[in-house]
């Protein structure tokens, strides 16, 4: 049996107080019916909704769990997603507050931005492809409103993916010549090398990763769209961030990227 809307609603303002308070809540899973995705997901969108109301903007979506490793330690077989909005984004080189995040650490991912919407039925490569713009090296900063990261899928699904904030690179790289299956990155905390990987990492491929989102989409009625931003998934482990960190990312063929972050509050 499904979750009841008033649990669903229950669940969605719980993860809004955590936003509001920076005091983490404790995991989702208990108060949602075993296993169930879809209540999950359904807590996504009433919050989701919810923020649309206030008057965020949605931009694009993420991609989560595309990483084999990550699947298993959570006991998944597929990704997930979430949304991205407008006041996510931040600038390439910008210090952030380190509590802008619930309990953040940083990804190195390839971005996506399309030209053209991907709202045909079962969505093809071939139809990514051609409907990405251009690339772009990212870091994703990610955070958890569930206390001490103790997640599983409901968990991270309901909290928008374990989403916080993004950052794109300002150069844009056609995919023509592009192999993002062989491209390399890099990570570095304060000159250090900390995190390492490359595209085949993100379910074989970045562009793998897309497709499933297109396709996903597809299914739940709301398809991409030209504009649309998507983060495709780590290239390599997570990394967590304390005051006065800076994070570079170097990803082959798509440039660098960077953030720094400082000891203030949100």
């Amino acid at each position: 049996m499904g979750a009841s809307d008033a649990v669903i609603l229950a669940a969605a303002e719980r993860l809004r107080h955590a936003y509001a308070t920076g005091e983490p809540t404790a995991p989702l899973r208990d108060a949602l019916p075993a296993g169930d995705v879809a209540a999950a997901y359904a807590v996504q969108k009433c919050n989701t909704d919810y923020w649309l109301a206030a008057g965020r903007r949605l931009v694009g979506r993420k991609i989560g769990l595309t990483s084999k490793v990550v699947q298993k330690q959570l006991g998944v077989d597929s990704p997930d997603f979430g949304m991205l909005f407008a006041d996510m984004a931040l600038a390439d080189g910008d210090e952030v507050a380190l509590g802008s995040v619930l309990q953040p650490k940083v990804e190195a991912e390839v971005a996506l931005v399309l030209e053209r919407d991907l709202a045909m039925p079962q969505p093809t490569l071939t139809d990514v492809i051609s409907a990405t713009a251009y690339a772009l090296p990212a870091i994703e900063i990610v955070g958890s409103r569930i206390a001490k990261w103790d997640i599983k899928l409901v968990d991270t699904v309901a909290d928008n993916a374990s989403s916080g904030l993004f950052v794109l690179g300002t150069t844009p790289v056609k995919l023509a010549g592009l192999d993002l299956r062989l491209a390399g990155m890099v990570m570095e905390r304060r000159g250090e090398q900390v995190s390492i990987g490359a595209g085949a990492a993100c379910l074989g491929n970045p562009l793998n990763a897309a497709l499933w989102l297109a396709r996903t989409m597809v299914e739940v009625g709301a398809p991409l769209k030209a504009g649309d931003i998507v983060m495709t998934g780590a290239l390599g482990p997570m990394v967590t961030v304390a005051p006065g960190d800076v994070i570079d990312v170097r990803i082959s063929g798509l440039g660098a990227v960077r953030v720094g972050f400082s000891g203030a509050s949100a």
